[in-house]
């Protein structure tokens, strides 16, 4: 049987966390920077220990106005010391409530940055490490960040169920039409392929070769409780375990 990682971005202030939590088996919490309070962070750990998902800090520029999904001109220390905050309070709220920060995953425009920019990925590695080294880093293929934590962090890669690809691994373009995957049948199509064969399905009909550790879907892709119901019971189906 094979074994494939579901995971969600959460605690972003969609109406669905609590309906998304027992479908998956690892969840990304945002911290404060692009979202979050003390009290949201709280809640999503609660739900998650609950439901027996991994927890990981899902941080990101300090920039709730845009949803930390435009680069900001800021110093790499003051990149650093608000990544570093923003991860240490998610850890520092899952070890009070009992549990154990699981991973790391860069939210937006730093997850996009750090498939290119060196010195940004190193500084994401350096910073994950010193918190704690056995955080596993959550990577896109073929990427900056992949290839120079290898020998340093623990890392998973990580697809896209709900998203088009690139010839050169990067997501479609948010502000392109065929950014996002709505059809529930299309997001398991492309999810099956690569869980079963290590394959992207890019829109003209070529494909990119990638083994997966981790699947995610959007919590704010519309109709993503769906999407992630049908693609848990349509996996599972085919002798693909949710673990």
């Amino acid at each position: 049987m094979n074994r494939i990682d579901l995971n969600c971005d959460l605690a972003e202030g969609g109406a669905f966390d609590a309906a998304l939590m027992p479908l998956i088996s690892s969840c990304n919490i945002a911290c404060g920077g692009h979202f979050g309070t003390k009290a949201t962070i709280t809640k999503a750990v609660e739900l998650a220990l609950e439901n027996k998902v991994n927890i990981g800090a899902h941080p990101s520029y300090l920039d709730q106005e845009n949803f930390g999904r435009k680069t900001m001109n800021i110093s790499l220390e003051a990149l650093e010391n608000t990544l570093r905050d923003q991860i240490l309070q998610v850890k520092s709220i899952t070890e009070r409530l009992g549990g154990k920060l699981h991973h790391v995953k860069p939210h937006g425009a730093l997850y996009n940055e750090i498939v290119k920019d060196v010195e940004k990925a190193n500084l994401v590695i350096k910073m994950v490490k010193e918190i704690d080294e056995e955080l596993i880093l959550f990577v896109p293929p073929n990427s900056a960040v992949e290839s120079l934590a290898k020998a340093k962090l623990n890392t998973w890669k990580e697809g896209f169920a709900d998203r088009n690809y690139e010839a050169d691994f990067s997501l479609v373009s948010r502000l392109k039409n065929n950014a996002i995957l709505h059809d529930k049948s299309s997001v398991f199509n492309h999810v099956f392929l690569m869980v079963s064969e290590g394959k992207i399905q890019l829109q003209n009909k070529k494909f990119l070769e990638a083994k997966f550790d981790t699947i995610c879907v959007h919590s704010d892709t519309q109709n993503s409780v769906e999407i992630l119901r049908y693609l848990r019971e349509n996996l599972e189906r085919k002798n693909i375990k949710i673990a």
